[in-house]
């Protein structure tokens, strides 16, 4: 699965290369090492989704007890086909609200932290946001906006 977000990522904003996203990839494995979900394989075959390229997705959501899938790719994890697992599948959009209902102050932290760890420039709040937007999170951006002053 990592080589798969790699790839689309990748594809998706050329100006993060694939070296980048495997550094973060190993950090991300490194710091969370429980996260990296192993032998869900054999559910691939005996689950049904709209597109068969996308069963692996489900199979290690439920092989690593997972609620939820995050993907824009909503279409293709329809909820009849998710419910019997126990599995909801949201856009990020969606998910970021929500973890900004349950956890304000932390959030609005950790953006605060990652507009101000971008290495090459240090845009405006405003320009932050603006590319915050430009990648689909329309209402995420909005409640940055109304945070403007938290993460300058």
């Amino acid at each position: 699965m990592h080589a798969e977000w790699i790839r689309n990522l990748a594809a998706n904003a050329p100006h993060v290369t694939v070296d980048r996203l495997e550094v973060t990839r190993d950090r991300m494995k490194d710091v969370l090492p429980q996260a990296n979900v192993r032998g869900y394989q054999s559910l691939i075959p005996e689950l049904d989704l709209p597109d068969p390229d996308d069963r692996h997705v489900l199979a290690a959501a439920i092989t690593g007890k997972a609620t939820l899938i995050v993907s824009w790719n909503i279409k293709d994890f329809p909820v009849e086909n998710l419910r019997s697992h126990g599995v909801a599948c949201i856009t990020p959009d969606a998910f970021l609200v929500e973890l900004y209902g349950q956890f304000p102050e932390a959030l609005i932290d950790s953006v605060a932290r990652a507009r101000g760890n971008l290495r090459k420039s240090l845009p405006s709040s405003e320009d932050f946001v603006g590319a915050v937007e430009r990648q689909g999170l329309a209402a995420f951006a909005a409640i940055l906006r109304q945070n403007t002053t938290r993460i300058d």
